[in-house]
């Protein structure tokens, strides 16, 4: 099995966006120790260690949990994926991963691929690192829909502001994290001034490696798969229930008795796989439950939208809003929430008006 790369760079060789980016920005050569890197051979694991400057500024980063804590938990909680998984590894002898790390954090995802506190194996490392590059790329994939649909730009790399904004403090103590910050920044400059056209020649740039991909579809779980894991989810609530007492899972808030079925934790394609049942695993309880909450959140994604171009006083910004929402949607999410390619059409179409009559205004 190919080890993952040890370099100076631990986003290094991993075929990302997230990966591309961090190969051309500065090294993190001044929060990793030299000599244990100098003396690591080709298949050992990398040390990530803080700067004097980097360790104070952790310690005054208030009631953020130890990174000690961090890799602790973390470790324990990948021996448990291993074995509910039956594994050993995050890789079968093929090459293929054996368990799925969305569970983890991504302060977790962070001590894993830098292998801090060389508690990882190099598997493990470029395991989270890809899973890392994926979420980058989950964070982009709506914004980048959205552009492709209106021409604007700019929700492109406050996407990736946010992202990077989310990061832990050890990422965030990082030089590669203060280069690709600060080209972003610039990005937002530069598309605030002309949102109609991609930023070039920043030096560093995480958005311009994205928008450089190919553009193919990322591999997903088949909507089958998916209902059967939530099904086992929902099986386990109420296991739990019965367990302690409370009688039934119910879905019904008025019901008096049972306990009321907890649906936060479950993300919208497996909400969407509940309500329209294809496979006939949900009764009609859970699938409307589901559809309920899924419209909740629906709503709340457009008030989010309309409050953000409520505070920014331009208009356009609740059609980008919602066509963002839109754009991040899987087809089932789009079915079971009835998003059309009408309904996007009319909010492109919304957007290029308000737009229109902004420029009028503005001239």
């Amino acid at each position: 099995m190919t080890s993952v790369n040890t370099g100076l760079n631990p986003y290094a060789n991993y075929g990302s966006a997230y990966a591309r980016a961090a190969a051309t920005q500065p090294s993190l050569a001044n929060t990793l120790n030299a000599n244990e890197s100098a003396s690591a051979s080709s298949s050992a694991a990398t040390n990530l260690t803080l700067s004097d400057a980097a360790r104070a500024q952790l310690a005054n980063s208030g009631d953020v949990k130890t990174i000690a804590a961090v890799i602790t938990e973390t470790r324990t909680a990948l021996d448990g994926l291993y074995t509910a998984a039956k594994v050993k590894g995050p890789y079968d002898a093929s090459g293929k991963l054996t368990v799925d790390l969305a569970s983890l954090d991504r302060r977790a995802l962070f001590a894993i691929s830098t292998n801090n506190g060389g508690s990882f194996t190099a598997d493990e490392q470029k395991a989270a690192s890809a899973e890392l590059a994926q979420r980058f790329n989950a964070a982009m994939s709506p914004a980048a829909g959205t552009a492709k649909l209106t021409g604007n730009f700019a929700g492109l790399y406050k996407a990736a502001a946010d992202y990077l904004d989310a990061a832990g403090p050890e990422e965030k103590a990082t030089t590669l994290w203060a280069a690709q910050r600060d080209a972003v920044a610039k990005g937002v400059q530069a598309t605030q001034q002309t949102p109609d056209k991609a930023p070039s020649g920043i030096a560093g740039d995480p958005v311009a490696a994205f928008l450089a991909q190919p553009d193919e579809a990322p591999p997903v779980k088949s909507i089958g798969d998916v209902a059967k894991a939530v099904r086992a989810a929902l099986d386990a609530q109420a296991k739990a229930a019965r367990d302690s007492g409370k009688g039934e899972l119910v879905f019904d808030a008025g019901r008096k008795t049972g306990q009321m079925a907890d649906l936060s934790g479950i993300d919208n394609r497996s909400l969407s796989a509940m309500s329209l049942n294809q496979d006939g695993l949900f009764s009609k309880e859970e699938s409307f439950a589901a559809k309920q909450t899924l419209d909740a959140r629906n709503r709340a994604a457009i008030l989010d939208a309309l409050q953000a171009s409520q505070k920014s006083g331009d208009p356009a910004q609740l059609s980008l809003g919602i066509l963002n929402v839109y754009s991040g949607m899987s087809d089932e999410e789009r079915t079971a929430s009835n998003w059309t390619p009408a309904f996007r059409d009319n909010a492109v179409a919304a957007y290029k008006s308000t737009n229109n009559i902004l420029s009028m205004l503005k001239g």
